[in-house]
């Protein structure tokens, strides 16, 4: 796959992300989180820059993209290569390719390297939980903004499809 993250792509990641100058808990029950949604090494008590928050998020979409080259072996536009660069920068690298699974592969993953682009799509949305909680849960307060990022990934990537 000869495809990296665009420019566009990597500021639709660390908008969503939002920024944060302290290592703040997101979700009750997740990890530390600095900058743009940076976790790796993170402390409580850790402070950042908005210049090194943003170097630390380059690096770190950086190995997302290694990560989705390794497991999507399916041919893929640039809105969708980013959309999924952004996805496993928010679940995470294992999860995205494992489905969290040792040795297993997502539905996401699975559906597109079989070439089901609608199917992994909507594989999209089997990602809405946070530290154990079902985001999509009407009502909730504690995650919602999961569920929405969400259900606006699904709707963007069927818009490419």
């Amino acid at each position: 796959m000869a495809l990296t993250l665009s420019a566009a792509g990597f500021v639709g990641i660390v908008s969503r992300e939002g920024y944060t100058d302290r290592a703040v808990i997101p979700t009750k029950g997740d990890v530390p989180t600095i900058g743009f949604g940076t976790t790796e090494g993170v402390q409580l008590g850790d402070t950042t820059t908005p210049v090194v928050a943003m170097r630390r998020a380059l690096a770190d979409s950086k190995k997302y993209e290694g990560a989705l080259k390794q497991c999507v072996s399916a041919p893929l536009y640039q809105e969708e290569y980013d959309l999924y660069v952004s996805l496993a920068y928010n679940i995470g690298a294992f999860n995205f390719c494992s489905g969290g699974r040792a040795g297993g592969t997502s539905n996401i993953v699975r559906r597109l390297n079989a070439g089901d682009y609608s199917g992994a799509c909507d594989a999209i949305l089997d990602w809405k939980y946070a530290a154990g909680f079902d985001c999509s849960t009407p009502g909730n307060k504690r995650c919602a903004g999961v569920w929405a990022d969400r259900q606006a990934a699904q709707k963007q990537c069927k818009a490419v499809q």
